[in-house]
């Protein structure tokens, strides 16, 4: 007499039936962590908006209306520009990287430690490059928001030069990118948060104010200059500005692409490590 087989239970295209499902797919994947991170930021969405439009107004208030007509005044503006046209790209590209690090400081020591959200998503199951990726292209979509605020800001003011500007989202990008992957290390590494408040003081800050947001860093003295060249900010300032102010091209524009790139790729690559080792056991 035969045993008796087990009965076939076809697999469900609808994640809503009861009964076996198929393997979700890669695409599916991204779409469900991106719609988890959507949710927590439409709890929020409000107040993000008027303080995204609000900042730049505060901004460019004082900074490129106030400082700008005493420099424009005094020495006929920055680089052939008015004072205005100089610090609008700058100030966009430090809203990004100030975007990106608010989103990748506290929030992801959350989702390692406090809540632990990163680990129920690798119970779901999800790996995690996955998590992290999806993770990594909301705070990109909060950086292209920052940076649209602040050009339509900028613009109501007349401190936007060419229609080039709109370039400028794409390099903010990459520019707030390039903060916010390895800044993610720490989440994975560190116990407690006061790293951040190092990283804010001692990096974030002297950045915003010598890496060419606000003058020339041809001002600082000769043995920073190199320390400015290093940084991702300066190089997002350098090709922001170029698309703000209508051109020219800077000359090594690609050294500037691959600098920002070459940041954002390693650091996405340590995180991943630093994150699998610690939440992978």
């Amino acid at each position: 007499m035969a045993a008796p087989t087990e009965p076939v239970v076809a697999e469900s295209d609808s994640r809503l039936t009861p009964g076996a499902r198929r393997p979700m797919g890669v695409l599916e994947r991204a779409v469900v962590l991106l719609g988890y991170h959507w949710l927590l930021a439409k709890r929020t969405l409000r107040g993000v908006l008027v303080s995204r439009f609000l900042m730049p107004v505060l901004f460019l208030a004082s900074m490129g209306l106030g400082v700008g007509s005493l420099v424009d005044r005094n020495s006929g503006g920055v680089g052939g520009v008015p004072y205005l046209h100089y610090v609008v790209p700058g100030l966009v590209m430090v809203t990004a990287m100030n975007t990106a690090v608010a989103e990748s400081t506290y929030p992801v020591m959350g989702f390692v430690k406090w809540n632990e959200f990163y680990r129920a998503m690798l119970h779901a199951p999800h790996q995690v490059f996955g998590i992290l990726t999806a993770h990594w292209l909301m705070i990109a979509f909060n950086i292209a928001t920052a940076a649209v605020a602040f050009t339509i800001i900028a613009a109501v003011f007349g401190g936007v030069g060419s229609w080039w500007a709109l370039l400028g989202v794409p390099i903010a990008v990459l520019t707030g990118m390039a903060f916010s992957t390895p800044i993610f290390i720490v989440g994975a590494t560190a116990q407690n948060d006061s790293g951040y408040s190092v990283i804010l003081r001692i990096v974030i800050t002297p950045l915003m104010l010598f890496s060419g947001a606000f003058f020339p860093i041809s001002q600082l003295p000769f043995a920073l200059q190199p320390v400015a060249w290093a940084t991702p900010l300066w190089h997002g300032i350098e090709l922001g500005r170029a698309a703000f102010v209508g051109g020219p091209i800077p000359d090594l524009w690609w050294v500037h692409v691959g600098v920002l790139t070459a940041y954002i790729l390693l650091g996405a690559w340590l995180a991943t490590r630093a994150m699998r080792a610690r939440l992978v056991r």
